[in-house]
């Protein structure tokens, strides 16, 4: 997947907002119901890694592979970054970009979720 296809996939998400961060940021986010679940770093000399949540027993599991690493700043929240989105098989990248979403997601209180769907959501995500 390459990162085009992968904004794509980001912004596909029910919900998914990409909001645009300039200095001295720099990063493209990705967020449902104002909350964070991936970005892309938008600067040299990192332009284009990709960032997102994952789950606790599959931090060290991934950091562990070459080209991810613990996210700079938000590493000790369990957050990766992938250096080459097109390094990591599409089914991988995707499920774990779902399951950051999924997180998120799921700790959204009711009101954002009825706004974001227009009915009344089911837990696990939007589509149950």
């Amino acid at each position: 997947m390459d990162v085009a296809a992968l904004k794509r996939h980001c912004r596909s998400l029910p919900g998914s907002v990409e909001t645009l961060h300039g200095e001295p940021a720099n990063i493209l986010v990705y967020a449902v119901g104002g909350k964070r679940f991936a970005y892309f770093k938008t600067s040299e000399p990192e332009r284009w890694r990709f960032s997102f949540k994952v789950a606790p027993e599959r931090f060290l599991e991934l950091t562990d592979q070459p080209g991810i690493r613990p996210a700079r700043w938000l590493g000790h929240h369990r957050w990766v970054t992938v250096v080459d989105v097109a390094s990591v098989p599409t089914p991988e990248l995707k499920a774990l970009v779902g399951w950051s979403y999924g997180h998120v997601w799921d700790r959204l209180t009711r009101r954002p979720r009825v706004a974001i769907l227009g009915v009344v959501p089911a837990a696990g995500g939007p589509s149950g």
